[in-house]
């Protein structure tokens, strides 16, 4: 019986290994972009501040918008997606206030006031970047307007959108992108 385990985990391991070893291509390390029309909910949510605002009014503005889904205590995706603000704020340096960056929360049952505005505080957040929270079904809403909806946040996706204030569209980023991958992507909506 032991030497039938034996050889089962061998064959595993060199059908496994290579896989597991090999360098990825180009292709697999990059993001997928899409241009998209999204109908945004009326919703009111609730800022880091514990201000009330209505989510439409302040994505349509006539600046470049940037969103985000993300929770306070996560520890995979949200730090890099929070990091790519950090770093996009940091390159704009005086001209960071020409873009708003919104973060919404995919768990608002956790995410208070006082728990964003920590974690805005742990990033060095610049003015213009906010963090949303509000009701689980005003959540739902916004998630399933940006197709964007999960079920359980340990789930969720590496994912930012920008929308053009010309037309009103938005740029879906899917994946993780660079500082200079995010950075252009941004100046490609008229961003600087």
């Amino acid at each position: 019986m032991t030497r039938i385990r034996t050889v089962t985990l061998l064959l595993l391991l060199c059908a496994v290994l290579p896989l597991a070893v090999r360098p990825a291509t180009a292709e697999e390390l990059k993001y997928k972009r899409t241009i998209e029309n999204y109908n945004i909910p009326d919703v009111t949510l609730v800022n880091q501040d514990g201000k009330r605002v209505k989510l439409r009014s302040l994505i349509t503005s006539d600046k470049p918008v940037v969103v985000d889904f993300i929770y306070g205590t996560c520890t995979t995706i949200c730090p890099v997606l929070s990091a790519g603000y950090v770093n996009l704020q940091r390159k704009l340096g005086k001209n960071s206030g020409n873009v708003h960056l919104i973060s919404i929360s995919i768990d608002p049952e956790n995410d208070t006031p006082k728990v964003m505005k920590e974690y805005l505080k742990r990033y060095r957040a610049q003015p213009g970047w906010d963090f949303l929270t509000g009701s689980r079904s005003n959540i739902d809403k916004v998630m399933h307007a940006f197709d964007a909806y999960i079920s359980n946040k340990m789930y969720h996706y590496p994912l930012n959108l920008i929308r053009d204030p010309k037309d009103g569209k938005w740029v879906r980023i899917f994946g993780l992108t660079s500082t200079s991958e995010f950075m252009n992507e941004y100046k490609k909506v008229g961003g600087l």
